[in-house]
């Protein structure tokens, strides 16, 4: 995005004479060095003076060397580092009086008063404790002749922004912490019968991991659960089953490593987020948390999100049960309902009876985290009584009759594998719409659940223009979005494009390592999207890239060569390596050969330049824990959407119901896949797609 676009998104934001200190609290986190990098670059692009406080509220209160001025520079090559590299420690001394009272006196020293606070609900209850004690605390230094009058007066409101970082994920916000290590540790434990004792957010774990029981403080087992869980697993308890049996504790590996790209970005915008949030701030303003609902950035009232975990506790120790996990969020509590959906079978005198036949299928390219979809549709249709067919190879196996029944265990598995176990083509289906409506007569199709991209989209508008000729296609159609492009209409985010996010941000992050201790190299990586910029701009940010150009953003050979001027004055510095992302389709005269051999020829002397094209590495692999959790809940809103569809036809009669649907899905298609995104908490959409460029700007590496 040109810098005038820049100054236009932050317009009338200034930091001019203000100090702002960024600190990390508490248990490290990955993804804290991606919000300290944002804070750090945000302040300074808006004037601002930023300090780092080394080791946490210890480093603010011994001082000295502790507390640094950062630079644009000091904060480089911080994206893909786990942990927090500022340093993080729990201090007794902030605890008492007298160390606030030394922090105090090392912030006023320095001009600080904007203090943004990394940590955990314990972190931030001490921020807050020292926000309200700072007049108190500043008035004892004037008493003391550590600070004259005018100092005081001068520094008299401490500003107070809260972030949270921690891979409990217990803070009651909407917030999202990695479990890539958890849920990676968990999958390598796959064909063993074995018991991880997961610590941190085990309801996550389930949707993602497909566990088959779990064990947590908001929702304790009923009496009678170890007879229950022996009949599950067949295999628990060495002295009733004789089995062997192993338990595994996951322990610190959940700490640990590479922040994933959806950390980065979250961390990056939340970063952003609350410099703007000291900026506002004014004497009155109480301390905030910032944090993301949707895709909008939120300030909430740091007290009462700290009130409120609080309650959870006091909820669980007074076996108030439900309203402990509606207490921990709207996440926590949607993943708990989907868990509890899909993870154990009802008997079938137990099972409505819905004499409806549902079919599922993918169309279009694969995408990771279409198995999970697959797998959460076939287990809540089932539960809601109806009777599930696969089709294999999307609209082609549909119209060649490649459609069978599947059942619940037909499933088991299927959330962790990559591709799609179905099959998928591309094929669209109007020139074989009278064989599906045959199909669908043959094997009685009430409802249709469509799993896939772009061209699936266009397969059910296709479907919708025959339905005035062939009856049978008067059902329920939903689509559940799954391209790594994440180019569907109406929709703010695909499966599968998180898992490409982060294929292309490890790629990135292993090329750029490459070049360490060599001489200043510049790397032009062409990634895949279509004509739809989110994986280059999205992926820029999570890489920590000097430009991303897209197809949404025109650019001409000005803007190249101003590129080009930048990473030679940045490579005239002790930074050695730049990271250029290209979407395939940005610009037919500018392609990826042409935007190297500029590269290249400009920079003789300073700097050389390689060349990458991901290709379809960024589709293929595992599903990454968003993926496969996003693909599960969605799905299984879908089938639920489906199911209300049926019996609301079912009422009617399907006679006047095969008007209703002809009329009502031609004006709520688009609307669906929005209303159905909308349960889930966090996704970046390719409306972010402008926001995620202005801070790539901003913050780029």
């Amino acid at each position: 995005m040109a810098q005038t676009d820049n100054k236009k998104f932050f317009e009338n934001l200034s930091g001019a004479g203000k100090a702002i200190a960024v600190l990390t609290s508490g248990g490290d986190a990955q993804g804290m060095n991606a919000a300290v990098r944002a804070v750090v670059r945000m302040g300074i692009y808006v004037g601002a003076k930023v300090y780092f406080v080394h080791e946490g509220y210890q480093g603010m209160v011994d001082g000295g060397d502790n507390i640094k001025e950062a630079t644009w520079e000091s904060v480089s090559s911080m994206l893909q580092m786990g942990g927090t590299v500022i340093g993080s420690a729990r201090c007794k001394d902030f605890r008492m009086h007298e160390g606030r009272l030394k922090a105090a006196h090392n912030l006023v020293q320095r001009g600080i008063t904007n203090l943004c606070v990394i940590g955990g609900d314990g972190s931030l209850t001490g921020a807050n404790l020292f926000r309200k004690e700072w007049s108190g605390l500043l008035a004892e230094l004037v008493q003391q002749g550590l600070i004259d009058e005018e100092a005081s007066q001068k520094y008299s409101a401490l500003h107070i922004v809260g972030m949270v970082g921690s891979i409990d994920n217990d803070f009651s916000i909407l917030a999202w912490i990695c479990k890539k290590p958890m849920i990676g540790m968990v999958f390598a434990l796959d064909g063993e019968m074995m018991l991880p004792t997961v610590k941190q957010d085990a309801v996550f774990c389930l949707s993602v991991c497909a566990s088959d029981w779990v064990l947590i403080p908001e929702m304790p087992p009923e009496d009678g659960w170890e007879e229950k869980m022996c009949q599950k697993l067949s295999a628990l308890v060495v002295q009733r089953l004789g089995f062997d049996t192993r338990v595994t504790i996951l322990g610190h590996v959940q700490r640990g490593g590479t922040p994933s790209a959806f950390d980065r970005i979250l961390a990056s915008r939340m970063g952003v987020e609350a410099v703007l949030a000291l900026l506002e701030t004014t004497a009155n303003t109480p301390a905030c948390v910032v944090s993301l609902c949707g895709n909008q950035s939120v300030r909430l009232p740091l007290m009462e999100c700290v009130q409120m975990t609080q309650q959870v506790q006091k909820a669980m120790d007074e076996k108030r049960f439900e309203e402990a996990v509606q207490l921990r969020g709207r996440s926590f509590e949607n993943n708990l309902k989907t868990y509890k959906l899909l993870a154990h079978r009802k008997p079938e005198s137990e099972l409505p009876n819905s004499n409806f036949n549902v079919a599922v299928l993918n169309v279009g390219a694969p995408a990771a985290g279409m198995n999970a979809a697959v797998r959460s549709a076939v287990r809540v249709g089932i539960s809601e009584g109806h009777k599930m067919f696969a089709v294999s190879d999307g609209f082609e196996g549909f119209y060649k009759g490649q459609i069978k029944e599947i059942k619940w265990a037909d499933v088991g598995g299927w959330t962790g594998q990559g591709g799609s176990l179905l099959g998928t083509k591309r094929t669209l289906p109007a020139k074989h719409i009278d064989k599906i409506a045959e199909q669908m007569q043959k094997y009685n199709i009430n409802a249709l659940l469509v799993i896939g991209g772009f061209e699936a989209f266009l397969g059910i508008m296709e479907l919708l223009a025959a339905r005035a000729t062939f009856e049978e296609l008067c059902v329920p159609m939903v689509m559940v979005p799954a391209t790594v492009s994440n180019n569907v209409p109406g929709s703010d985010l695909s499966i599968g494009a998180d898992t490409a996010l982060n294929a292309i941000t490890f790629t990135c992050d292993r090329i750029k390592q490459s070049a360490s201790g060599t001489k200043h190299r510049v790397f032009i990586i062409e990634t895949m999207g279509g004509y739809c910029g989110y994986l280059a701009s999205v992926g820029g940010l999570a890489a920590g890239a000097d430009a991303a150009y897209i197809f949404e953003e025109p650019f001409d050979i000005r803007e190249l060569q101003s590129n080009v001027e930048h990473l030679t004055e940045k490579m005239k510095t002790s930074i050695q390596r730049g990271l250029v992302l290209r979407n395939e389709n940005s610009n037919e005269n500018y392609t990826t050969d042409f935007i190297y051999q500029l590269y290249s020829e400009e920079g003789k002397g300073v700097f050389d330049c390689r060349k990458n094209v991901l290709g379809h590495m960024q589709q293929g692999g595992a599903p990454s824990p968003f993926d496969r959790n996003f693909g599960t809940k969605i799905a299984a809103k879908a089938m639920q959407w489906i199911s209300k569809k049926l019996n609301e036809s079912y009422r009617k009669g399907m006679k006047d119901n095969s008007y209703a649907f002809h009329v009502v899905m031609k004006q709520t298609f688009l609307k669906l896949s929005i209303e159905l995104n909308h349960h889930l908490t966090f996704f970046l959409t390719c409306a972010v797609v402008h926001e995620a460029l202005s801070i790539c700007h901003l913050v780029k590496a």
